[in-house]
């Protein structure tokens, strides 16, 4: 069988994870999940990627989240909380990977996935997909994503999804605040190559030291937050890839990044 997550490159930079198990509607069991961490340890490593986009094989489904045969096996309770680290190692891991990540939600993004997407930095949308938290109806309280949704998402509405279960598509994600944009289905991978190309010309330095910085003070008081962020600028004061940005701009060109 082949792996359940594809991992391609293109001349860009652009790593493209794509989740492929569309029999079990990509759910999140363990063989996946560990795959999705080594993919994401894969592009971390590589200096070539720039940015990362997390894709889907399934036509209808992104991820239908977590493997509810799992949930409900006689596997031992101690056996199951320790596989539990697997998803908020895989959250972390999206945050603390130094690279822009999109998810490319092309179909419906549900339970854990929903958790997924909103660990991601941006997220873009084929009309008529849905979000949401389903496992109230099936007696599971959505537990481990519950902290990215009260961050994402108002108080009110977060409780509205995970306490009735109803799922809201794409047009309402937006107006909600935790999708990018909206497309059409016909144009959706256009939009996805699009934004990742946009994304992968920017300086991976300066990307890098930013995605660290938000990942460092997001929960930081204000006055500890400016604090720890007027170092972090200070520090790309440093950089040649900042002098370049600004002569290119200067010079009306086209910057060429140094990473250093």
């Amino acid at each position: 069988m082949s792996a359940p997550v594809r991992y391609d490159v293109d001349d860009h930079g652009v790593a493209t994870l794509t989740l492929d198990r569309p029999e079990s509607r990509n759910a999140l069991g363990d063989e996946m999940l560990d795959a999705l961490l080594d993919a994401l340890d894969r592009a971390r490593a590589d200096d070539g990627i720039r940015v990362v986009v997390l894709a889907s094989s399934h036509d209808r489904v992104f991820s239908a989240g977590g493997d509810l045969k799992a949930f409900a096996s006689d596997v031992p309770t101690i056996e199951k909380y320790a596989g539990l680290d697997r998803f908020p190692r895989l959250y972390t891991a999206l945050g603390e990977l130094g690279k822009p990540v999109i998810c490319a939600a092309g179909g419906d993004v549900l339970a854990g996935a929903f958790g997924l997407a909103l660990a991601c930095d941006l997220v873009i949308a084929r009309r008529g997909v849905r979000f949401g938290c389903p496992e109230i109806n099936v007696g599971v309280f959505p537990f481990m994503i519950s902290a990215l949704i009260y961050r994402s998402i108002d108080r009110m509405k977060a409780n509205e999804l995970m306490m009735l279960g109803d799922p809201v598509d794409a047009d309402e994600a937006a107006r909600l605040g935790f999708v990018n944009v909206v497309v059409e289905a016909d144009e959706f991978e256009a939009t996805v190559r699009d934004w990742a190309r946009r994304i992968a010309a920017k300086s991976p330095l300066l990307m890098r030291l930013g995605k660290v910085a938000i990942a460092a003070t997001r929960d930081m008081a204000l006055p500890e937050a400016l604090d720890a962020l007027r170092s972090r600028l200070a520090l790309a004061f440093t950089t040649e890839d900042i002098k370049e940005g600004v002569a290119a701009f200067r010079e009306k060109r086209d910057p060429v990044w140094r990473m250093r």
